[in-house]
């Protein structure tokens, strides 16, 4: 895209800025070039990818241009995309999301497919999300089980602010938030499960993270500043207290060993109905625990 000051005001159609958008940021290195600059356009036009082509001699006007110029610009100093467009996509939904928390990940989306799974045979269950960040997890709980009563809690009143935004978005009823922090608070509540995507990426491996993760999202909500296990040690500590009896609970894993050293955390503390579950790429991404 030619600078401001050019001499030539050059006239962009759609198709003219798709092809532009992915040499550029395929040049800047950034992943799927192609599928980012589409989706820039589609949220600038309002419209859907295959409007896109189907449109693609639209010519598009000079201030839309200058809006996109400042996204290209952002995107190759690796903010990420979702926090430029202010929305990730979780389970089929689209959620806002800016800075204040976590951005959605796929992969998180088994811990929904589990949960389904596991109160498909209980009755308006209740349902505990530890560290709820954007809401997306408890949200998408709550639509998918809308019988379901949902406690969501976070120890940063500006990501439950985020959350609460969502629940307006998608018009959801059945959910309770509550700012508190588990290391220091107790919860006095009985739940069917509990579930949790929790800051697991030890402190030492942050510096090696990229930059669009460490350099952006929230560092609160990535690591717990220790070793990437402490949260897994207070859930088991409180899950006697908090789960009924045989309720489960779900908690998300990082890579390598780390799944195993979950398992084993919940093994000493006594629980011995432990399942490991597998997400979409063939990694271990969730441990299921049963409260016996």
């Amino acid at each position: 895209m030619q600078a401001k000051n050019s001499k030539i005001d050059k006239v962009w159609r759609i198709i003219d800025l798709i092809n532009w958008g992915e040499k550029y940021l395929k040049e800047k290195s950034i992943e799927n070039p192609k599928i980012e600059i589409e989706l820039f356009l589609q949220h600038l036009l309002k419209c859907k990818r295959i409007d896109l082509y189907l449109q693609f001699e639209t010519i598009v006007k000079p201030e839309n241009l200058a809006i996109l110029r400042k996204w290209i610009t952002r995107r190759i100093n690796y903010e990420p995309i979702q926090y430029i467009l202010g929305y990730s996509e979780f389970y089929g939904r689209p959620f806002i999301v800016n800075k204040n928390v976590l951005i959605p990940r796929p992969e998180t989306e088994i811990l929904i497919d589990i949960s389904i799974e596991e109160l498909k045979n209980v009755n308006n269950p209740t349902i505990l999300d530890i560290g709820t960040g954007s809401g997306c997890i408890a949200i998408t709980v709550a639509l998918e089980i809308p019988l379901s009563t949902i406690i969501a809690i976070d120890i940063d009143e500006r990501a439950i602010s985020v959350a609460k935004n969502n629940v307006e978005k998608h018009g959801v009823k059945n959910i309770e938030f509550i700012i508190t922090d588990i290391f220091h608070e107790k919860i006095n509540r009985k739940v069917d499960m509990l579930i949790s995507n929790p800051p697991y990426i030890a402190k030492e491996e942050v510096p090696g993270l990229m930059k669009d993760v460490k350099d952006y999202e929230p560092l609160i909500a990535l690591t717990d500043n220790n070793d990437g296990l402490m949260f897994y040690r207070k859930i088991a500590e409180i899950m006697p207290s908090i789960l009924k009896e045989n309720g489960t609970a779900i908690v998300e894993v990082g890579i390598e060993d780390h799944p195993n050293r979950v398992e084993n955390i919940f093994r000493e503390r006594g629980f011995d109905e432990i399942k490991k579950r597998l997400d979409l790429n063939k990694d271990t991404r969730a441990i299921v625990i049963k409260n016996k």
